[in-house]
């Protein structure tokens, strides 16, 4: 059953609980906070690298890194952005920042700024290379008149959006984008993944150890984007082992299934909450009328309990009957409930926290990383009014906090631009199941019409030099495995597969993979944006 009260842990500071991740709220943010002007779901996500792993940190820089940095610098730069911090949820080796739109990670050695809406996300990225060398001391060329830290890479990728007229700066087109991030760094690659007439996936990187745009550049020929629809075969060069166990994953759902989408609307989760607290109480109430039984038989006998709630008495009628729950009882706090604990919470009527952990665990979101297997795993949860959500989830391995990973979810369940994510990088390895059960168990909670997947994964250095001294028979059970993972990707449960791309790009293999349901009958991918 759900626990609809207001978790303990949902504070103003930070938990008591030591060695694991604890949570500090912005409530002045969070208030009356509204959703209805959210229209366009699908997020810019950008993922900067100032080193390979946190082991690899530079000298010069502070044992945390990034995490070093206070949050209201990082809030600072969020001003830009256009987005407010509502939590931070705070562990060893990550920071996850629930946002006013969608989400922020902070790692020791690289930061994840995913945002939604009419956000202006690059607009954060000069900065962001400022707070890198200012406040966290990672290298930068003393020889410029700007303060900014040399990344290790850069990231950007986005799905085609659905009302570019309504996006803001240089978020308008692919083109102005990628000339943004062409006056940041020199040597940079731009691709689309997927159909231009249909869904598609746009992506920018820059490749390892990246090279700032010195100042005052002539004009330069801007960055081709290269369309992915056939594989290609050109392989990576090894990296740093840390960075080779990289792996994200993501499913962009749009045309959510109406009746599932309505679980991510604030009437129908405080209706729910509602239900399940009155259910709750009115069984801890029944458990403790049926505790009386132990009530001597030498006081008095009774008869049983009538349909008010009273304790008939043998040899008295009903005007004389004993009211368990009257003030002169002087052990009715012990035998039953206050008047206070039978008030429905007012955190569950109104957006919140409260709201965003029933929805959470109702939704079945909660049971994708389960508390029994990530027992110090935590989930930050945000219902707005009058709907969507967003969460953050921090999970810790299993064996120890060391390999501390993330996932996120945000999703605007409104008809007309229905939409949901879900990303993660929290290894199959660790979690002992195959991606596709996790994207099935995913697409199972929206049932969209259609989605998308994107798998980015780190080459392993065995993968990479499979002609160098490698074992064959390891090198076929590599294979088969690899075939056998494809294969079930072919077969979520309900859909089925209509395009499949895969690219190597420097050090990472890209597969991008599009389903529609089986019963959809909705027509052509809505296109608000056609390359």
């Amino acid at each position: 059953m759900v626990n609809t009260e207001i978790p303990k842990h949902y504070t103003a500071s930070p938990s008591s609980f030591s060695g694991t991740p604890h949570l500090t709220i912005n409530r002045d943010v969070a208030q009356d906070l509204d959703s209805s002007n959210a229209f366009e779901g699908p997020e810019k996500l950008l993922e900067v690298w100032f080193s390979a792993s946190p082991s690899s940190l530079p000298a010069c820089t502070p044992a945390e890194g990034l995490k070093a940095v206070s949050s209201e610098i990082w809030k600072d730069m969020l001003d830009l952005v256009n987005c407010k911090v509502l939590s931070i949820v705070e562990s060893e080796n990550v920071d996850a920042y629930l946002l006013s739109e969608s989400s922020m990670f902070i790692f020791p050695h690289k930061i994840i700024l995913k945002t939604c809406g009419t956000t202006t996300l690059l607009h954060g990225l000069p900065r962001i290379l400022e707070i890198a060398a200012q406040a966290a001391c990672f290298p930068h060329d003393v020889a410029t008149s700007v303060t900014a830290a040399t990344p290790y890479r850069v990231f950007y990728s986005r799905k085609n959006f659905l009302f570019p007229d309504r996006q803001r700066g240089p978020h308008r087109s692919w083109r102005d984008e990628v000339k943004t991030l062409d006056r940041l760094f020199l040597g940079g690659s731009a691709y689309m993944i997927g159909k231009m007439n249909g869904e598609h996936w746009y992506l920018y990187l820059t490749e390892p150890n990246t090279i700032l745009t010195p100042p005052m550049t002539p004009e330069r020929i801007q960055t081709e984007t290269k369309i992915m629809e056939l594989p290609s075969t050109r392989k990576a060069n090894a990296r740093d082992v840390d960075e080779g166990e990289d792996e994200t994953l993501e499913v962009l759902m749009t045309d959510l299934e109406k009746e599932n989408a309505k679980q991510f609307y604030l009437d129908h989760a405080s209706a729910v909450a509602e239900g399940r607290f009155y259910q709750r109480s009115h069984k801890a109430r029944n458990d403790k009328l049926k505790d009386l039984s132990t009530i001597k038989e030498s006081a008095f006998e009774t008869k049983g309990i009538d349909s008010n709630g009273f304790l008939q008495k043998i040899g008295y009628n009903s005007d004389d009957a004993i009211d368990i729950f009257s003030n002169n009882s002087s052990d009715k706090d012990e035998i039953v409930s206050s008047d206070d604990e039978d008030l429905f919470p007012a955190e569950l009527t109104t957006e919140g926290h409260a709201l965003g952990t029933v929805v959470s665990e109702c939704s079945g979101l909660a049971d994708v990383y389960p508390t029994s297997k990530f027992p110090d795993a935590r989930i930050d949860a945000y219902l707005f009014t009058p709907c969507g959500f967003s969460a953050n989830g921090v999970i810790p391995a299993p064996q120890g906090p060391t390999a501390t990973h993330y996932f996120t979810v945000h999703v605007t369940p409104e008809p007309h631009c229905s939409y949901a994510s879900f990303e993660t990088n929290v290894p199959s390895t660790q979690t002992g199941r195959e991606t596709a059960e996790v994207v099935e168990q995913v697409v199972g909670i929206f049932k969209p019409g259609r989605f998308s997947v994107t798998l980015f994964e780190a080459k392993s250095v065995l993968e990479e030099t499979e002609s160098n001294n490698a074992d064959a028979a390891e090198l076929k059970s590599m294979m088969r495995q690899a075939a056998k993972r494809n294969a079930r990707m072919e077969c979520i449960l309900g859909y089925r597969r209509v395009d499949r791309i895969v690219h190597e790009l420097e050090g990472y293999e890209l597969v991008f993979r599009y389903y529609e349901r089986d019963d959809w009958e909705g027509g052509a991918p809505r296109l608000g944006e056609v390359y």
